[in-house]
C-alpha cells in the first residue's frame, strides 16, 4: 500500500504491517528501512507510480536492523547498486537480523489474539527470514549525505544503534521502531514502545523519547501503524503513559 505525501515528499508504504519510505530529494530517491522480502515488488509499484525509476535510488538508510526492516536491503544493494547505510552499532545485527536482545522472552505474545493476524501476515511475507546485509556504509551522527539530507537522531533502546531520521525542512521525524502507533507484539494501537520481546533495553526506549521530542516534528513516522500528526511531543507524552507491554 502506498500512501503518498504523508509529509512533503515522503511517501509511506506498507506491507505486512510494516512500514518503509520514500523520500524525494534534489539528487534523487532515498528509501528509508526496507519492510519484508516481498517489499521487493511494492518498490517497485512505488517508485513507478511516484513517476521515478529504480535507477533514481541513490540510498538506503536503516533506521535499526531488525529482521522486518531490512527486507529487500541487500537486495537492492546487489542488484542496482544502492548503498545501505546504518548506525555503526547496528553492523552485526545486519549481518544476523533475527538475533536481536530482547528484554522478555517472545513466547507469551505469540498467544495475544490481536497480534496474531499480524505474525500470520509476517510469516507470509517470509519476514523472518531476509538476507543479511553484506556491505554497509555506517553513520553515528549529524547530517547524511543523501539525497533529502536527513538529521540523524540518536535513540538507542529498541536497539543499542536505534536511529530516527529527522527532516527539519518538512517537519517531520521518521522513528522507525523508536515509537510506534502499532505495536506488533500485541497489536495495539496509539503511540507506544515496542513490547519487551523486540526492545533490548525498554528503559533506554523510553529515555530516548526525549531526543524524539526534542525535534519539534508536526508528523511522526513510525515503523508500525499510521502517520501521527499531532507532534513529536504529544507522541512522546502518550508513549510515556501506556509504559512497555
Amino acid at each position: 500500500m502506498l500512501q503518498r505525501n504523508v509529509a512533503p515528499g515522503v511517501h509511506r508504504v506498507e506491507d505486512a504491517y510494516t512500514n518503509w519510505y520514500l523520500v524525494e530529494g534534489d539528487a534523487g530517491l532515498t528509501v528509508v528501512d526496507a519492510g519484508v522480502p516481498t517489499s521487493w515488488k511494492s518498490l517497485h509499484a512505488a517508485v513507478r507510480a511516484l513517476g521515478r525509476s529504480p535507477g533514481d535510488i541513490a540510498a538506503i538508510v536503516l533506521t535499526h536492523a531488525h529482521f522486518d526492516h531490512v527486507g529487500f536491503a541487500e537486495r537492492l544493494r546487489t542488484e542496482l547498486g544502492v548503498p545501505v547505510w546504518v548506525h555503526e552499532a547496528e553492523v552485526p545485527l545486519t549481518r544476523h537480523p533475527s538475533r536481536y536482545a530482547h528484554a522478555r522472552s517472545r513466547i507469551p505474545y505469540l498467544l495475544i489474539p490481536r497480534a496474531m493476524p499480524i505474525v500470520a501476515s509476517l510469516v507470509a511475507n517470509r519476514a523472518f527470514f531476509p538476507r543479511p546485509v553484506e556491505e554497509v556504509r555506517t553513520y553515528a551522527s549529524g547530517v547524511l549525505d543523501v539525497p533529502a539530507s536527513p538529521h540523524v537522531v540518536f535513540t538507542p533502546g529498541h536497539t543499542f544503534g536505534h536511529c530516527a531520521l529527522h527532516l527539519p525542512d518538512r517537519d517531520v521525524v521518521l522513528a522507525g521502531d523508536a515509537l510506534v502507533t502499532l505495536d506488533p507484539y500485541t497489536g495495539r494501537r496509539g503511540p507506544r514502545i515496542v513490547a519487551r520481546a523486540a526492545t533490548a533495553d525498554p528503559r533506554q526506549a523510553l529515555d530516548s523519547l526525549d531526543a524524539l521530542a526534542a525535534t519539534g516534528a508536526r508528523v511522526v513516522l513510525t515503523g508500525h501503524g499510521e502517520p501521527w500528526l499531532e507532534g513529536a511531543a504529544a507522541a512522546v507524552e502518550r508513549a510515556r503513559a501506556v509504559g512497555v507491554a
